[in-house]
């Protein structure tokens, strides 16, 4: 998967997770912002992500990806300890993560990196750095999933004489 993620993404793994002095460095109101402007994007966008966060509250999704990025950039750990410690990966389950979507989630990542004007464009760089990195990760490992799952024999549902009750032996 790691090979994957950096092939695609055109950074590697060690590169990418150069992050964790950022939240020191910028401060909690350029994570706020960021997410703010992204989530402005995502619930506008009529072409990838309208479906995806229909219903669901704004303020809570600009809540969950800042404190997780501050939390995975060096900040507190306000994400873990409200959500618990999922993976990236699981707390995506059941949502589309293929390339055009990791796409069209960087597209707006980079708007908005673009758009936030307090965070000092060496930080940004690696942000995205990180952002493109994570996106391919996540991508290559709902392939794997994919892949393992349809690797997987049918289940057989027992019929008919095929079942045995207890004591019928």
């Amino acid at each position: 998967m790691k090979e994957q993620a950096e092939s695609r993404s055109g950074v590697n793994s060690e590169e990418a997770h150069n992050v964790t002095h950022l939240y020191d460095k910028i401060g909690e109101p350029a994570f706020r912002e960021l997410s703010r402007v992204f989530y402005d994007k995502v619930y506008a966008d009529e072409e990838w992500f309208k479906d995806i966060f229909k219903g669901k509250d704004k303020e809570s999704a600009i809540q969950n990806q800042c404190e997780f990025f501050m939390q995975r950039m060096g900040g507190p750990s306000l994400y873990t300890d409200r959500k618990g410690n999922q993976t990236l990966i699981s707390r995506h389950k059941g949502w589309r993560v293929d390339p055009p979507a990791a796409d069209r989630w960087l597209m707006l990542m980079q708007q908005s990196l673009d758009e936030v004007t307090i965070i000092d464009a060496e930080s940004k760089e690696q942000m995205s750095k990180f952002f493109k990195y994570t996106a391919h990760l996540l991508v290559a490992s709902k392939e794997l999933m994919r892949k393992k799952k349809e690797e997987q024999p049918p289940e057989v549902t027992p019929q008919g004489k095929d079942i045995i009750l207890e004591g019928n032996r």
